[in-house]
C-alpha cells in the first residue's frame, strides 16, 4: 500500500477530498497530515478520520531551515512514499524538496505555467482570460513550475468576482486532486484533464 503524507495550512479542504478518497480499492492510504500552524483547523479533521496529525508552527523556529530540519523529521518518521501539498502555504526550500524528490505533489488554483505564486484569480481577472482552473503538479526547486500531472478547467463568467471564481476554482481542485494522487499511487503516468 502506498504511503501519502498531506501537508496543509488551514482547513484543509484539499486534505478532506483526499481522505475520503483514499478508501476500499485506492492504491494509498493516509499516514500523516502536517502543518505549519498549530491550530489549523485541518489538523482536527485529520485526526477525526483517524489519521495522525501533527502541527509545527514555522514563526516560532529561529529560521526556515530550523522548521525545515522538523517538518523533514515528523515526514521520514512516516516513512511517505507521496508528498502531497494540499494548501500549504510555505515555500519550501531547495533543500527540503530534494529530500523528497519525485514523490511530493502540488495543487496550484491556475492553469500553469499561466500565474505561478500567490493572487491568481485576481491575475486571471485583470488578464480578461476566458478561462480559470486548477494545477497539479510535481514540486520542484522552482516554484509551481514541476511537471504537471494534471489540470482542470472552469469558465470566467460575465460580471465574475475574484471571490466566484476561486469558489469555482475549488470545487474543480477537489475532483481533480483525488483523481491525480490515485492514479500518481497506481504509477499512472498519464497526464489527467477534467
Amino acid at each position: 500500500m502506498t504511503r501519502v503524507a498531506i501537508l496543509i495550512s488551514g482547513g484543509g479542504s484539499n486534505m478532506a477530498a483526499l481522505l475520503r478518497d483514499m478508501v476500499g480499492d485506492h492504491p494509498a492510504r493516509p499516514v500523516l497530515v502536517a502543518s505549519n500552524d498549530p491550530s489549523a483547523t485541518g489538523l482536527a479533521l485529520a485526526a477525526q478520520a483517524g489519521v495522525k496529525a501533527v502541527g509545527l508552527d514555522h514563526r516560532a523556529y529561529a529560521s526556515r531551515a530550523a522548521f525545515e530540519d522538523d517538518l523533514a523529521r515528523a515526514l521520514h518518521a512516516a516513512s511517505p512514499d507521496i508528498v502531497a501539498l494540499a494548501g500549504f502555504m510555505r515555500i519550501l526550500s531547495p533543500a527540503f524538496v530534494g529530500q523528497f524528490a519525485g514523490k511530493m505533489l502540488n495543487i496550484h488554483p491556475s492553469l500553469l505555467p499561466k500565474y505561478p505564486g500567490l493572487h491568481t484569480h485576481a491575475r486571471a481577472l485583470a488578464a480578461g482570460d476566458a478561462q480559470a482552473g486548477c494545477t497539479v503538479h510535481k514540486v520542484t526547486a522552482d516554484l509551481d513550475a514541476g511537471p504537471i500531472l494534471g489540470q482542470a478547467r472552469v469558465a470566467i463568467d460575465a460580471g465574475e468576482t475574484e471571490a466566484s471564481l476561486a469558489a469555482k476554482v475549488l470545487r474543480c481542485e477537489h475532483r481533480l486532486y483525488p483523481a491525480v494522487l490515485r492514479a500518481f499511487a497506481a504509477k499512472d503516468k498519464s497526464v489527467i484533464y477534467l
